[in-house]
């Protein structure tokens, strides 16, 4: 696949390039459910791993599980950056807290995903900024996910607002874009920290967050280190992609990239500088072709449910290959 080029810094930490991880969830959704650390009672069902006459995506039917495997989304890059999709089960290996685990399933193959777009609307988003980030957020929704995703649309400034819950019909984002007005201050914290709960509630396998920002966070209750702290206990890959003008700014409402990479980098994502909005479109194509590209594998963990924090290492076992994932997980203690 051709990775879409968007303009700006990548900006990466180096443990998340190797380190997976997910929580664990004592109840969760599998076919059209959650890629997070669950049990996978009927695995079959999902095709798999399975024979070329197992059921497709459109027929699978959720399934009710428990904790048994925790199930891992990774992304694997070469030596020049580019996406790596298509390598078989046996190029990879997992390791939790440092001991190699079996994998028991695996796939190469598009798992539907459940999506939280998060969309800056404080005063700096005005005239042709929020224009830029309308068109893009449509044709990254509309036309670059698959039609089995699942989204949801959230605005911010100085507080969060949900504008859709979880759906894929057009007619709701353009509705709900088509009503945005810049106005207020601006509080990134504080709208990641809302859409987690929302995360929870998906009716997809995996799950991605995507912010798109172009001012520091100057409004939130929520600081940096208790979001990080939330973010132990999440699935959700999340991709931000910051507007960073070269016009001058004042030095503390001006984007910072570095703290959004504090929180992609986590969970496996990874922050986007951009220096125009009219570059919004290449970048939000470039987080469609990874979600495109990823791999699902899942092996049983051996400290299901203990409540402690894990780390999870994926490797590929080719020379210059990458993995980018979660470095790290809290399991959830059965309830």
């Amino acid at each position: 696949m051709v990775e879409s080029q968007a303009r700006g810094a990548l900006l990466s930490g180096g443990a998340a390039e190797t380190l997976i991880a997910l929580p664990l969830y004592t109840e969760a959704m599998i076919g059209l459910g959650r890629c997070c650390a669950v049990v996978v009672t009927a695995w079959a069902a999902l095709g798999i791993g399975a024979p070329a006459q197992s059921p497709t995506i459109q027929q699978r039917k959720p399934l009710r599980s428990t904790v048994d495997l925790t199930v891992v989304t990774a992304t694997v890059r070469n030596a020049d950056g580019q996406l790596v999709p298509g390598l078989p089960k046996e190029d990879f290996e997992v390791y939790e807290d440092g001991e190699r685990q079996p994998i028991a399933q695996f796939t190469n193959e598009r798992v539907p995903i459940g999506l939280g777009l998060l969309l800056d609307v404080s005063d700096s988003m005005f005239g042709r900024r929020l224009q830029d980030a309308r068109e893009a957020v449509q044709r990254f929704l509309l036309e670059l996910l698959a039609p089995s995703d699942e989204f949801f649309l959230m605005a911010f400034n100085h507080e969060p607002r949900q504008l859709t819950g979880w759906t894929s019909e057009p007619a709701s984002v353009r509705t709900a874009l088509d009503q945005l007005r810049p106005t207020g201050a601006t509080a990134i914290y504080d709208a990641v920290k809302a859409a987690l709960p929302l995360i929870d509630t998906r009716n997809r396998e995996r799950a991605a967050l995507v912010i798109i920002s172009d001012g520091a966070d100057t409004a939130s209750d929520t600081t940096l280190y208790d979001l990080r702290t939330e973010l132990l206990r999440t699935d959700a890959f999340i991709f931000a992609i910051a507007i960073d003008s070269p016009k001058e700014q004042a030095i503390n409402t001006r984007v910072n990239p570095e703290a959004l990479a504090e929180i992609t980098n986590q969970t496996g994502g990874h922050t986007d500088v951009v220096r125009d909005s009219a570059d919004l479109a290449a970048a939000t194509a470039k987080i469609a072709d990874e979600l495109n590209s990823q791999y699902v594998l899942a092996y049983a963990s051996p400290h299901p449910g203990d409540g402690k924090y894990h780390s999870i290492r994926v490797r590929v076992t080719l020379p210059g290959y990458r993995v980018r994932a979660r470095n790290g997980y809290v399991s959830r203690k059965p309830s």
